[in-house]
């Protein structure tokens, strides 16, 4: 079984939206950082010395490659990734080998079979 990494970049008021978007979607779990920050095309805006920009958290979530692509649309349109400028961005990146996942494989083997 092949694993690919999603990693969301999501405004801190959908991340609980987006995570079960991921689990509907097929995911079977996720790992949330709270209060990154980052900056896009524009720099942010400040207001004596503070910066006005919501905070983000970065959910990483190791999928089955067959269900990467599905869980990636899925979290991008509840995320509206692509809706709003600065909402959030979701990339896929694969994984050439984990340790620790053999539960996630047990779980994963019907669905995956059914998709194929």
């Amino acid at each position: 079984m092949h694993f690919k990494l999603i990693i969301a970049f999501v405004e801190d008021s959908k991340t609980d939206a987006v995570m079960d978007a991921a689990r509907e979607a097929g995911a079977t779990g996720c790992t949330v950082i709270n209060n990154a920050r980052g900056e896009g095309i524009k720099e942010n805006k400040t207001f004596f010395g503070l910066t006005l920009t919501s905070q983000r958290d970065v959910v990483l979530l190791l999928v089955e490659e067959h269900l990467s692509r599905h869980i990636l649309e899925h979290i991008g349109e509840v995320g509206e990734f692509d809706k709003k400028a600065g909402a959030g961005i979701a990339l896929l990146l694969d994984v050439d080998d984990a340790v620790g996942i053999s539960h996630q494989a047990e779980e994963l083997g019907d669905v995956v079979e059914e998709t194929l």
